[in-house]
């Protein structure tokens, strides 16, 4: 694919605040049953040979119903989805014409993606991730979630809230790859298509399951 699955997976699940918000933290857990934004995605890889890497920039929406559903549609610089509906992890890049289709459990595990799918409260979360206030920084509340399971994929996130809304995730991985991604327009609770989360692979797209 061309950019971080692992980045876009645990992008779509982290909801927390500082501790200055935990109570808007609860009211989001309690409340906000979907949801729809607009995102940017800045993707910086670790410096090769003492040089710093040119970042790589992305946008598209982003859609999202509990229990288990999402989806993110790239539109640049070029066109992907990823579609979670419950059961399946769909991901079609537009420019190969090709599907890849995974069980969603297994792609998920705990991950932030599943955890802003089901985790139904603030204990559910501290079960898997060590929660820290961070300092606020432009205009926002963070909190520092750092996975308790060793040997993961994700090293660390830092996730900003404005009021109850989510307005940023920066992601960091094992291997040094940053990825902060903003959102603007964030709508709770919105009316979504019914068929919103479902996806059928395009005629004469290869399928790649696994």
């Amino acid at each position: 694919m061309k950019r971080s699955i692992t980045a876009i997976l645990i992008a779509v699940s982290a909801q927390w605040v500082s501790a200055d918000g935990l109570k808007s933290l609860e009211n989001f857990m309690r409340s906000a049953h979907s949801g729809r934004a607009d995102f940017t995605q800045t993707v910086t890889a670790p410096p090769k040979d003492g040089q710093a890497q040119r970042p790589k920039v992305s946008s598209g929406s982003f859609e999202f119903q509990r229990p288990g559903r999402f989806k993110f549609v790239y539109t640049k610089p070029f066109a992907q989805t990823i579609v979670a509906d419950g059961k399946t992890l769909w991901l079609y890049d537009v420019d190969l014409n090709q599907v890849t289709e995974r069980a969603q459990a297994q792609a998920l595990g705990s991950t932030p993606a599943a955890l802003l799918a089901s985790a139904p409260d603030l204990a559910a979360l501290r079960a898997d991730y060590q929660l820290e206030s961070a300092p606020d920084q432009d205009g926002l509340q963070w909190v520092l979630a750092t996975p308790k399971a060793q040997g993961g994929q994700l090293k660390s996130v830092r996730v900003g809230l404005e009021g109850d809304r989510l307005a940023a995730l920066d992601i960091l991985d094992s291997f040094g790859q940053r990825s902060l991604i903003r959102f603007t327009g964030m709508q709770l609770n919105p009316q979504l298509p019914a068929g919103s989360f479902q996806f059928k692979p395009p005629a004469g797209a290869d399928v790649l399951r696994q």
